[in-house]
């Protein structure tokens, strides 16, 4: 069976987004150039992994490689919705972050889960120059969406994931667990409706 790579070098957009209420919404990566549009479903805490990693990768990429790194945008960068159709073309099981230190630029690759996948994985900033020809990626089979992102436009994906990912539902002051609009069985309150 053949796999797709979607590659955009660079997009004319990638963010972070969702469909539907809060509770019950369903994330997206989604990037756009070319006259085409690539949707990629994935969990929450894929989106704040991302965001998170993404920052511990500029700021490596300035300590090793002196790359010089924008301020965090001051104003509400891309605010827009998903551009739609929003047809997922998989759901992601591995995502992978680079540095590519002759472009300086970051790589991200985000790859379908492969069958019976259950857990999230998130590939760190190895720099590893050598390969080892024993080993075989185990996913080169799976469908992925590669992006490269110049280190600005990196600061912008990164500001808007994390105001996706926090623009959810509330937690509660007690447990942490986000609250449903018609409250929640909190275990602080041995499970008393709060």
């Amino acid at each position: 069976m053949t796999h797709q790579v979607h590659a955009f070098e660079p997009p004319e957009r990638f963010v972070a987004g969702t469909v539907g209420a809060p509770g019950e919404r369903t994330f997206f990566l989604q990037a756009r150039g070319g006259g085409r549009l690539v949707s990629v479903a994935l969990e929450k805490v894929q989106v704040s992994l991302l965001a998170e990693k993404l920052e511990e990768l500029l700021t490596e990429a300035q300590r090793r490689f002196g790359v010089q790194l924008p301020e965090p945008p001051a104003s509400v960068g891309d605010n827009d919705p998903l551009d739609t159709p929003v047809d997922e073309e998989f759901r992601v099981g591995t995502l992978g972050l680079a540095f590519d230190v002759d472009t300086a630029t970051v790589v991200i690759e985000a790859i379908a889960a492969g069958e019976g996948e259950a857990e999230v994985e998130l590939g760190g900033p190895e720099e590893d120059d050598e390969e080892d020809p024993d080993d075989e990626e185990p996913d080169e089979d799976l469908d992925r969406l590669r992006v490269r992102l110049t280190p600005e436009a990196t600061r912008e994906f990164i500001e808007r994931a994390r105001r996706v990912v926090n623009a959810g539902r509330p937690p509660c002051p007690l447990c942490g667990q986000p609250l449903d609009p018609a409250g929640h069985l909190c275990p602080r309150h041995n499970g008393y409706h709060r």
